[in-house]
């Protein structure tokens, strides 16, 4: 089996890359990367299944190109994008996902993720083998409205990986998107309290959900719209994105 060296001289097959794990490449983002020129590589599916998701083709569908060919697109960006995002779906469910990462680096690019916390062994070693420079992780509910929304028992798993970053040395982001079905103001301050007990501090993202996009499921019409006046100052400061 043909094998090639990375930067750091650890040896990655290449069969392991062949597999079609990716649903789409958005080539060139300036939003979803802070402070950075990037694109997005879309990992199908997922292990949840978000009520509110706007990816229901990428988390139901199947991968249609495989590592190798996003490498390959990769090495015709070196010098003109700083990072790339692996987002989803559940990007850190794939198998293969740390050579792949490991290849990415190799090339000179920084590496987001856009994880829902649920594979946090994964995490752990992306942490530890400093494969990932900046994370956003998805804070879907508390434990008793969980199930509800994310049709998984994960809540634990999301935990786990909560305390990963917030004891980590890496760049990372708290994020949620809020339905007025789903989640209300005072659900949202009982969100953040939570955090304020696992001890992490900094913004809190907010995004309100996007009404007329298609959705995992369909869960009606969101019609409560949050002021950040409603929030007093805590170590855990809620920001909203538009």
């Amino acid at each position: 089996m043909e094998k090639k060296a990375n930067i750091n001289s650890v040896p990655i097959s290449r069969k392991t890359l062949s597999n079609k794990a990716v649903y789409n490449i958005t080539p060139f983002t300036l939003l979803d990367y802070p402070d950075k020129t990037a694109c997005i590589v879309w990992l199908a599916g997922c292990n949840m299944r978000c009520l509110y998701c706007y990816n229901p083709d990428i988390v139901l569908g199947k991968g249609k190109i495989d590592f190798e060919t996003v490498l390959a697109f990769l090495r015709t960006r070196k010098g003109l994008l700083d990072g790339v995002v692996l987002s989803g779906g559940e990007c850190t469910m794939h198998k293969n996902i740390i050579p792949f990462i490991k290849e990415i680096k190799a090339l000179g690019f920084t590496v987001k993720i856009d994880t829902n916390g649920s594979k946090p062994n994964v995490l752990k070693k992306l942490i530890s083998e400093k494969l990932i420079d900046y994370a956003a992780l998805d804070f879907k509910s508390l434990p008793d409205t969980f199930k509800q929304i994310t049709k998984s028992n994960l809540f634990s798993e999301f935990e786990e990986s909560l305390l990963l970053l917030i004891t980590s040395s890496i760049l990372f982001e708290v994020r949620t998107t809020i339905h007025s079905n789903l989640i209300n103001k005072l659900e949202l301050l009982k969100m953040r309290t939570y955090l304020e007990t696992q001890n992490f501090e900094g913004n809190y993202y907010i995004q309100h959900f996007r009404n007329n996009v298609p959705t995992l499921a369909s869960i009606g019409h969101s019609d409560q719209k949050m002021n950040i006046a409603d929030f007093s100052a805590s170590k855990v400061k809620i920001v909203f994105r538009e």
